[in-house]
C-alpha cells in the first residue's frame, strides 16, 4: 500500500504521518509512507487544505488529522 502524506511540514502534518505509521504497525499492514512537501506536488492532487492523504494514487483525506479510525478504515479496505 502505497501513502503519501501530503504537507508542506506543519505540526498537524507531522502527526499524521507519525499516526498512519502507528496504526499500519498495530494492524500489521505493510505500507510505503511517503512525505510530499513540495507546495507545486501538493497542488497537483488538487488538495488546497493540508494534510491530505492519498493511497495509491487516490486522495482520500484533505484537511486536518485524519481520526485513527478513518486510518484503520483505510488500511482494512
Amino acid at each position: 500500500m502505497d501513502i503519501k502524506v501530503l504537507g508542506t511540514g506543519c505540526a498537524n502534518c507531522k502527526n499524521t504521518i507519525a499516526l498512519i505509521d502507528q496504526v499500519a504497525k498495530a494492524k500489521g499492514v505493510d505500507v510505503k509512507l511517503e512525505k510530499v512537501e513540495e507546495l507545486r506536488d501538493i497542488m497537483g492532487y488538487g488538495v488546497m487544505s493540508t494534510p491530505g492523504v492519498v493511497i495509491n494514487g487516490k486522495v482520500v483525506h484533505a484537511g486536518g488529522v485524519p481520526s485513527r479510525d478513518k486510518i484503520e478504515q483505510w488500511l482494512t479496505a
